[in-house]
């Protein structure tokens, strides 16, 4: 028994010292980022791991200095783009993911099962296609690009239906028919019984939806062609070439911790509301 005993507290000992490592391995990065982004030293190379002089100015250089790289438009374009990304991407998701759970219809097994060979498929292939579409349709220059950028984000996002759907056919079909023999309408049955069930998946689409438009950068590439309208993802990129990097690299970190805000934001606030949203399950 002692023997048993000191082998449970080894093991322990060595899973919390296993554990501690990769907890400063996945911090340390953020840590170091964080605080580049207060250094004095502009250039990206330094003899210390720290920086050893500490400013604000990175900051306020970042947001203020608008002749070289507009950083406040292009965090405003992609908050703009990721937010009615968002929106839209779980309604198309919620729409789908509805008909298919709850309907029956010719060709309903032929679209999911071709929805899941085209998701084999890695995106990057399209973007090409994709590019020149927009370019016919006059969406590749001006105000236009955040639509475009809009639209490509949200168009296939009714296609990511996969795990929506699965959570929906959980949902016992027995609050269907008890809703329409009171005399729901299809409509009725989806915005009382389905959302409120489904809150904890709408959750984790409104968070996939909007970072997706906040964190990529081959499309946004291949579609944002000049500066006014770069996404905060292609101004980063920006920073670090060969002409801004030793004037723009810290400023590149605190443009780094600054995306960082609203992910962090959305996180907090999303986690609150999933909470809730399980609790209220349980308790029902």
């Amino acid at each position: 028994m002692h023997n048993q005993r000191t082998a449970n507290r080894i093991a322990d000992i060595a899973t919390h010292t296993f554990l501690t490592l990769l907890a400063i391995i996945w911090v340390l990065p953020i840590i170091w980022i964080v605080a580049a982004s207060f250094n004095k030293n502009t250039a990206p190379f330094s003899s210390t791991f720290f920086p050893t002089e500490y400013t604000f100015d990175n900051y306020i250089a970042l947001f203020t200095e608008r002749t070289v790289l507009d950083f406040p438009r292009m965090f405003l374009n992609t908050l703009v783009v990721a937010i009615f990304t968002c929106i839209i991407s779980v309604f198309f998701v919620l729409i789908v993911s509805f008909s298919l759970s709850r309907m029956r219809f010719r060709f309903r097994r032929v679209y999911m099962n071709m929805a899941l060979i085209l998701g084999m498929f890695p995106g990057i292939m399209a973007v090409v296609a994709i590019y020149f579409i927009l370019k016919a349709m006059g969406l590749t220059s001006g105000a236009t690009t955040n639509l475009a950028l809009i639209i490509v984000y949200s168009a296939g996002s009714g296609m990511g239906f996969y795990i929506m759907k699965g959570f929906m056919d959980t949902i016992p079909s027995s609050l269907d028919e008890a809703a329409y023999l009171d005399g729901c309408t299809r409509w009725q049955v989806f915005r009382l019984i389905i959302l409120p069930i489904s809150k904890p998946m709408i959750v984790y689409q409104a968070i996939i939806g909007f970072l997706t438009p906040w964190l990529d950068f081959v499309l946004a590439k291949a579609i944002a062609r000049t500066q006014e309208n770069y996404t905060v993802a292609l101004g980063l990129w920006k920073m670090l070439e060969k002409e801004y990097i030793h004037d723009w690299f810290a400023r590149f970190a605190a443009g780094a911790v600054c995306v960082s805000i609203p992910i962090v934001i959305l996180f907090i606030v999303m986690q609150r509301y999933y909470q809730e949203s399980m609790a209220g399950s349980v308790k029902g």
